[in-house]
């Protein structure tokens, strides 16, 4: 073959399978005049990144990177057992970008931190790109990988708060058969993996979200009104920690795991002099129409109800950037009022104002708490979903949500413990602390918070909170299940993940949004671009994953991801 069949579609003239110009947003929507956007209520495309922390603790000096390595090539051995089929292929780092900055320059690779070269593959001690399987493309549209010291979880795109939720969760149960896998081989080890943010020795890992803004939106103007929603929202979506300061020594509880590890107010970094706001520009889409935010600024939650509202309540509020509704909120010192709001877990601290909230007046105060500056973006959201009538159950349930915890953290914090992760996990060791005459500084605490986040489902506390109900469930254990193993139908995920799963031994390469397909080995290979986050659905590639030994199926999966594009697949010869 030396060429890609046409489609019977695109034969008779018709254009590439792509989404309306506006993706999410109905037909009917009239924006303000100069403003576009890439979502309508808590509907966009998101996703998250879960670092998970790893320790052998039969082995103490084995290296993390080494531990990660062996995390990702146990699952990788675990699904091809069970008879299935993961794309352990190199990552199509062709489309990558990791040193463009959204404020219009491009950091030269000669300044940048090692850490930041993310478009490259990990490399060895001696400087040589490391063989073993560092990389996975899994049959549910994620990624599977070795994040520098850390096994990496990236969720496939989803386009709504409570599938973002759904796919994240299946992370977890992706980590934890992968130790599980470890476990069970002779001779091997134990490795155990934590869903949190630090080791309490200096160093933080991220859990990082992501959304689909609009390009034509201001990055100064999404700069301005994202900082103090980021530097509040933690009262909500904090994952709890004993210890203050980067190393932890400072006895004490706080609401996040990361405040304390953020250091500027905007920037490019993710691992060093951390910043509220990250500018990193690399879309994974069509730089001409979308940016995506790459949110380093979040805390790595186990709690649906937490993860859940954390992505509803910044879709709304990047919902209300892009349309020029958002509240004009402006600290004097955002890195400080992070922090100090994160060391109160009474909720009573307040932060400098640069100038009162909105609705104070001229003379009103010049402090806040967090929680009264969450408040101010919850009423502007409620202003908003009104006045654009974007009344839909998924948006309604958010905002009702974010009302609800609102008003009950300034009443009765305690009574969020079964929703909440760091009023759980703070209950929960203020009862033992109490029980035992201990202070903040007692190692056993700290031992308690790991555990917290241990994810084995007879030793994490958090697994025995939801165990006995203590915590709510948003979607059954089923559906989490099953998401281990299947995409989201509504994005391009699915185009990525049931190729995989189905065509696998054609996949040479992949990436967000490109994937590199070669029949059986040889012949042409052949690049589709995938842009159009909302294109290569199931609905529109209905039919094509059915029957994949029939005969002509490979050209009909070629047909099928070119319809997906916007243009024909490049023809990169034999390789």
């Amino acid at each position: 073959m030396t060429h890609v069949p046409p489609s019977p579609d695109r034969a008779a003239g018709a254009g590439p399978v792509v989404a309306d110009r506006h993706g999410l947003v109905p037909s009917e929507a009239v924006l303000p005049a100069g403003r576009d956007t890439a979502g309508w209520g808590v509907h966009r495309v998101m996703g998250l990144e879960t670092e998970y922390g790893v320790h052998a603790p039969a082995n103490p000096g084995a290296g993390h990177s080494v531990l990660s390595v062996e995390v990702v090539n146990a699952y990788a051995d675990l699904v091809t057992s069970r008879g299935g089929t993961v794309a352990g292929t190199e990552w199509d780092y062709g489309e990558e970008s990791p040193l463009v900055d959204a404020r219009g320059w491009q950091l030269p690779r000669s300044a940048a931190h090692p850490t930041q070269l993310t478009d490259q593959p990990l490399m060895g001690e001696d400087g040589s790109p490391m063989h073993l399987l560092t990389n996975l493309v899994l049959p549910n549209g994620a990624r599977l990988y070795v994040d520098h010291a850390h096994p990496e979880y990236s969720s496939p795109e989803t386009t709504n708060p409570l599938d973002a939720m759904v796919w994240d969760q299946a992370g977890d149960l992706v980590a934890l058969a992968a130790s599980q896998r470890i476990a069970a081989a002779p001779g091997e080890p134990q490795v155990l993996l934590y869903k949190n943010n630090t080791d309490n020795k200096s160093v933080s890992y991220g859990a990082h979200e992501n959304y689909l803004v609009t390009r034509s939106l201001d990055f100064d103007e999404l700069t301005q009104r994202l900082v103090p929603f980021f530097t509040a929202r933690q009262v909500i979506c904090g994952a709890g920690r004993v210890g203050l300061g980067v190393t932890g020594s400072g006895p004490g509880f706080q609401i996040s795991q990361r405040a304390d590890f953020f250091e500027e107010q905007v920037g490019l970094e993710t691992t060093v002099r951390r910043p509220i706001v990250n500018t990193r520009d690399e879309p994974h889409a069509d730089a001409d129409r979308y940016r995506r935010l790459h949110v380093i600024i979040g805390d790595a939650n186990l709690s649906q109800y937490a993860t859940w509202l954390r992505c509803g309540m910044t879709a709304l509020v990047l919902s209300m950037i892009e349309l020029g509704t958002a509240p004009e909120v402006e600290l004097m010192d955002p890195v400080a009022a992070l922090q100090r709001i994160s060391h109160d877990p009474t909720l009573q601290a307040t932060v400098p104002l640069a100038r009162p909230l909105e609705g104070a007046g001229p003379g009103g105060r010049r402090d806040a708490t967090g929680l009264e500056i969450l408040r101010v973006y919850l009423e502007a959201a409620e202003r908003h979903v009104h006045h654009f009538g974007m009344g839909d159950e998924a948006t309604l349930d958010v905002l009702n949500a974010w009302r609800e915890s609102v008003e009950t953290l300034g009443t009765d914090p305690a009574a969020m413990a079964d929703r909440l992760d760091w009023v759980a996990k703070y209950q929960l060791l203020s009862g033992y602390r109490q029980r035992h005459g201990l202070d903040w500084g007692d190692p056993r605490l700290g031992m308690m918070d790991l555990q917290y986040a241990d994810l084995r489902p007879d030793k994490g506390l958090y697994q025995a909170l939801l165990r006995r109900g203590s915590l709510r469930r948003l979607v059954p254990d089923e559906r989490i299940r099953d998401a281990v193993g299947s995409p989201p139908r509504d994005t391009r995920a699915w185009a990525r993940g049931r190729t995989v799963d189905v065509f696998g031994r054609h996949v040479v390469g992949a990436s967000w949004d490109t994937l590199l397909v070669r029949e059986d080995g040889e012949g042409p290979l052949y690049r589709f671009h995938q842009r159009e986050p909302l294109a290569g659905s199931a609905e529109q590639l209905s039919g094509v994953f059915e029957e994949p030994a029939a005969e002509g199926s490979y050209e009909r999966l070629l047909e099928a991801l070119a319809r997906v594009q916007a243009g024909p697949p490049r023809h990169h010869g034999h390789l």
